[in-house]
């Protein structure tokens, strides 16, 4: 049931007074303080594209409709020389712009009324726009043949499997019960997708100026982007996954290439494990992609590799010692320098690589990310043009994404500011590094703090502990509408990057292999004697919450202490052998985050699971958990929730209807999130008498 806007501005309203009267009143006026209904007032930036003459960018700009409750997207282009902006799409759902190999031209998807995306294709001299497909479904990895005259995508293509029966016709009018629904594919449901069709996803390829799109590929696999074009060899390379066991092998992709006349696919390459990402040099005869040499383990740093099409050289490993992920990659024009995407702790880099000398440079842009708007984990993007100018996403603690600019001469320059005009008079929380020692095993161990509006270090405020998932990811000092909300609640807010995190090399994300939750609990407990030990934390007031692999801890947290005062547990995995026989990616949970199947060692899969310790949790405890999540299923939230129910133990379930294993895909979402958080901890919190 959904209530009339003037209605849910009022119960957002008295939502945000109830939950802020537990933490120190900010001194600024209330208008001067980030706010729930502030989410429907944030923009970002992403696909940030820069023309090959490096004069324009054109990006996603993606902004919230608060009537429809929907992100809504459009591509816009930005001149650089005067820093003016102008739509190129309006209220289309447009995205992936990709300009013409001579920059005359700006290749996107958009919705075309309600018949889902087609590709478009704009002249950028006339403004002239034509739409060039006619497609069954949306088009994604578009890619621009080097000449110009064709462009490459990959498509979803629907199967019919042979049924095991067929049903009778019904008699005209009569009203019969849908038939049944027959699952044999192992992979039968995707979180945020919901149940899978039968399909494939296929390369296509059509004529630039429109016409029919063509389909290359026919192997009963799925083929992935993003594509690259062998211009002399007139190919087009892709990923996938064509082992006869690749259900129970899901991470063994390979680098193909498919002729675009004759649809021959050979293998560029045979390293066992997830190779993928491929880009094409601009000679055609390299291919650069990320990857890794399988070891069958639960992290494993993602490297970078180049290989000859022709095969007469190997693979050629790359950045060994980087020891860190590989996120995303792009040639230079003169095919002699790589540009890389990396974290390195909680800091999104771009470096580059000189395949001529070896030389490294680690950080020629500092904070691309700024595209998860509710918690601070990275990500974002970035291209070159052809005199080597970097176009990236910018994020800052205050900011989400912007598109900023490195010019070849190392100046980097912001080219938009797309939220100052609502964040500019808001008063936000500072946001601290800071690094504990473990009380585990003495390794260091890095966070963040983020002090409330009109914070003042001689007063005591409530800490507030918020863990991230993953649990093979990271935060770092990047915006996060859910963190600066909890802040402006009156609480300190302090996240941090335990054992297990990504952006720490290879060995420190595996302390939790086959052992998650492990001692991640102690380097959290010790980021929180840490701040307690600044002097400004009241140690009565102290509350925890985490989604997914966060939800994990703060259950597990529970369970073993009872120094905090009510805990939020959100879309959590509770009892490890029902949650990888309902997950969706079960084949990948298995094999990877655990030694052997439930059945083959049950008690391995117990002593991991927080419901083991649900008889130690005294602490008032709410779950909250997308209805359609699929990742972590609802039912493990169920299982926790009586679990304390029989126990006795103040709980409460709180069910997101709609929503998948990301929770606020919608903005609504999102502030119902947050709000039932703050509105928990307020129920547990100290009440002052008038």
């Amino acid at each position: 049931m959904s209530l009339p806007a003037r209605a849910c501005l009022l119960v957002l309203s008295v939502a945000l007074l109830c939950a802020t009267s537990y933490g120190q009143a900010p001194a600024a006026a209330d208008d001067a303080i980030f706010a729930p209904m502030d989410i429907f007032g944030l923009e970002y930036a992403s696909d940030p594209q820069i023309s090959p003459d490096g004069a324009s960018v054109a990006y996603v700009r993606t902004s919230m409709d608060i009537m429809a409750d929907r992100r809504r997207s459009d591509v816009w282009l930005i001149d650089v020389a005067s820093g003016t902006q102008r739509p190129m799409t309006s209220g289309s759902d447009a995205s992936s712009p990709r300009w013409s190999p001579d920059g005359k031209r700006l290749l996107y998807a958009a919705a075309d009324d309600d018949n889902g995306a087609e590709l478009f294709v704009r002249w950028m001299d006339t403004g002239d726009v034509a739409r060039i497909t006619q497609l069954a479904s949306s088009p994604g990895d578009l890619t621009w043949s080097p000449t110009g005259d064709r462009v490459a995508f990959t498509m979803n293509v629907s199967s019919t499997p042979e049924p095991i029966a067929r049903m009778p016709t019904a008699p005209q009018g009569a009203e019969w019960a849908a038939p049944p629904i027959v699952i044999e594919a192992m992979r039968f449901r995707s979180d945020g997708e919901g149940m899978v069709e039968p399909r494939r996803r296929h390369v296509f390829v059509v004529p630039s100026e429109g016409g029919t799109a063509r389909q290359l590929t026919k192997q009963d696999a799925d083929h992935q982007g993003p594509l690259g074009w062998l211009a002399t060899r007139d190919e087009i390379v892709f990923t996938a996954n064509f082992r006869d066991d690749a259900d129970f092998e899901p991470l063994d992709s390979a680098i193909y290439a498919v002729g675009v006349r004759g649809g021959e696919v050979r293998r560029l390459q045979d390293r066992r494990g997830p190779d993928g990402r491929p880009v094409v040099s601009p000679n055609g005869r390299l291919v650069a992609f990320t990857g890794f040499e399988d070891r069958v383990q639960g992290y494993q740093t993602q490297d970078l590799a180049v290989l000859d099409v022709d095969g007469s050289a190997p693979t050629i490993p790359l950045l060994a010692d980087l020891d860190r992920d590989v996120d995303a990659v792009e040639w230079s024009a003169d095919g002699e320098t790589l540009f890389v995407q990396y974290d390195d702790r909680g800091t999104t880099f771009i470096g580059s690589l000189s395949l001529q000398t070896g030389g490294w440079e680690p950080q020629l842009v500092a904070d691309v990310g700024g595209t998860s708007l509710g918690r601070p984990y990275g990500g974002g993007s970035f291209s070159v043009s052809d005199s080597g100018a970097i176009a990236f996403t910018l994020g800052t603690s205050d900011r989400p994404a912007d598109v900023a600019l490195r010019a070849a001469d190392g100046t980097v320059t912001r080219l938009t500011s797309l939220n100052e005009d609502l964040l500019g008079h808001k008063t936000l929380g500072e946001v601290e590094e800071f690094w504990c020692t473990s009380s585990h095993d003495g390794r260091d161990v890095q966070g963040w703090i983020i002090t409330p509006p009109g914070f003042d270090a001689r007063q005591k405020y409530p800490l507030l502990l918020e863990i991230h998932g993953g649990p093979f990811a990271n935060y770092g000092p990047r915006f996060a509408a859910e963190l600066q909300l909890y802040a402006a609640a009156g609480n300190v807010v302090v996240y941090v990057n335990p054992r297990g995190s990504t952006s720490y090399g290879e060995e420190f994300g595996n302390l939790i292999h086959h052992a998650y939750p492990s001692h991640d609990y102690e380097d959290l407990m010790s980021a929180v004697d840490h701040v307690i030990g600044r002097g400004f934390i009241d140690e009565s007031q102290m509350y925890v919450t985490g989604g997914s692999g966060g939800g994990v801890l703060t259950a597990w947290i529970v369970g073993k202490t009872e120094r905090f005062r009510a805990a939020v547990v959100a879309k959590p995995v509770i009892n490890w052998a029902s949650f990888v026989l309902t997950a969706d990616a079960y084949s990948y949970f298995t094999k990877y985050w655990f030694p052997t199947t439930p059945w083959e060692d049950p008690m391995h899969y117990w002593e991991r699971s927080p419901l083991s310790l649900v008889g130690n949790v005294s602490t008032p405890t709410m779950l909250l958990t997308g209805e359609q999540d699929m990742r972590t299923p609802i039912a493990q939230s169920e299982e926790f929730y009586q679990a304390l129910k029989l126990r006795g133990v103040d709980t409460a379930l709180v069910r997101m209807p709609g929503a998948s294993h990301g929770i606020a895909a919608r903005p609504s979402q999102l502030m119902g999130k947050i709000l039932h958080v703050l509105g928990w901890f307020d129920r547990y919190a100290p009440k002052t008498e008038e």
